[in-house]
C-alpha cells in the first residue's frame, strides 16, 4: 500500500513538473528579433591643400539584420558608378577598357538597441592627367614611316574595408588618406540614418 501511494505520487509530481519543463523550451512567440531599415551616405571628398578640388555623395539603403545574427547572414547593398576607359596596351593588342569610378559594398548588423556594427569596402580608381607613350607605326618599308605618341591615361586607384560602429544620426569622418605622387588627400565621410 505504501509502495503504490509513493509510485502514485511521483506519477502525479512528473505530470505537473513536465509541462512546466517543457514550456521553459518553447520561444515567447512575442519575442521577434528587431530588423532595420538604414539610410547611408558616403561622401568621398578629394583636397589639395586647403581647396577642396571633388566632393562625390553616394546614398543607399542597408537592411540591418536582427541581434544575435552573424556576418554571413547581413545582407549586402552595393552600389556600383563608373566609366570604361580605353588604355593603349601596345601595337599587338590595340586598345583595352579599364573600369574607372566607384564600388561600395556594405551591410550592418546591430550592436544593442541604439548602434550598429556597419561594414564597408570601398574602391574608387579615376582617371588624372596623360602620359605621352610612344606607338611605332607598322613597317611599310617606306622611308616616311616613323613612330608616333599616343597619350595615355594615368589611371589613380584608393581602396579601404572598415567597421564602423554608428548609432542613428551620427557623422564619422573614417579615413584620411594622401597620394603620395600628386599630395592630394582623400577623405571618406560616413552618415547613418534609422529609417522609421
Amino acid at each position: 500500500m505504501n509502495r503504490t501511494r509513493f509510485v502514485l505520487g511521483l506519477f502525479l509530481m512528473l505530470a505537473v513538473t513536465l509541462p512546466s519543463l517543457r514550456a521553459q523550451d518553447k520561444p515567447k512567440p512575442d519575442a521577434k528579433v528587431p530588423y532595420a531599415t538604414l539610410k547611408a551616405q558616403i561622401t568621398i571628398t578629394e583636397n589639395e591643400g586647403e581647396k577642396k578640388v571633388v566632393s562625390l555623395p553616394y546614398t543607399f539603403f542597408l537592411k540591418a539584420g536582427g541581434l544575435g545574427e552573424s556576418w554571413s547572414t547581413a545582407t549586402w547593398a552595393k552600389l556600383r558608378m563608373g566609366s570604361r576607359v580605353p588604355v593603349y596596351v601596345g601595337k599587338d593588342n590595340g586598345m583595352q577598357y579599364i573600369d574607372v569610378g566607384t564600388n561600395i559594398d556594405s551591410r550592418a548588423l546591430p550592436v544593442d538597441e541604439s548602434r550598429f556594427d556597419v561594414f564597408i569596402n570601398l574602391e574608387r580608381s579615376w582617371v588624372e592627367g596623360d602620359v605621352l607613350v610612344p606607338v611605332e607605326r607598322a613597317s611599310s618599308g617606306a622611308p616616311e614611316a616613323h613612330s608616333t605618341q599616343f597619350r595615355e591615361p594615368v589611371i589613380r586607384q584608393f581602396k579601404t574595408e572598415l567597421t564602423l560602429t554608428m548609432r542613428d544620426g551620427q557623422t564619422i569622418q573614417s579615413t584620411l588618406a594622401t597620394d603620395p605622387l600628386s599630395g592630394k588627400v582623400l577623405a571618406i565621410t560616413v552618415n547613418l540614418t534609422v529609417v522609421k
